[in-house]
């Protein structure tokens, strides 16, 4: 069995301000997030399979990926359930209001999650970087989450 990581990178712009903190962060900003999606699987012996050879087709991450976190979050403004900005979807049709904090960190583990109930079973995800700006970005490990 030849096990191998294959990863795809995905780009979207989104906004969110951090609640009750300190610093500038507290506002309303956006950012152009890169998340760097990474999988683990055995590659394809089936000469039969048109994924021969492979892990995963990079189309079908690319789908699982846009249709759960960039298609879902591009554009969008991203808000914590506790946090008393009142804005609704009147003035914003795509307004995420979470449960948590949208820290770069929380949202990593929050799209892992995600990311995760959709892969194929044979599939799993090994690593998640999501950049919030060119120089910072938070990381999820499928070994550190056991």
């Amino acid at each position: 069995m030849n096990i191998i990581r294959v990863t795809k990178e995905f780009r979207w712009e989104m906004s969110h301000a951090l609640w009750q903190y300190d610093g500038l962060c507290k506002n309303i900003h956006g950012h152009s997030y890169i998340m760097q999606v990474t999988v683990k699987g055995s590659v394809s012996e089936n000469k039969t399979s048109p994924t021969y050879g492979m892990v995963i087709d990079f189309g079908t991450l690319k789908s699982i990926v846009n249709s759960t976190i960039v298609t879902v979050f591009d554009h969008s403004l991203v808000l914590y359930k506790e946090s008393p900005h009142a804005f609704s979807s009147d003035l914003f049709e795509r307004l995420h209001i979470l449960d948590f904090q949208p820290t770069a960190e929380n949202l990593v583990s929050y799209f892992a999650k995600r990311i995760t109930e959709k892969l194929p079973k044979d599939i799993s995800l090994y690593k998640l970087r999501l950049y919030e700006t060119a120089t910072s970005f938070a990381e999820w490990y499928s070994n550190d989450n056991l």
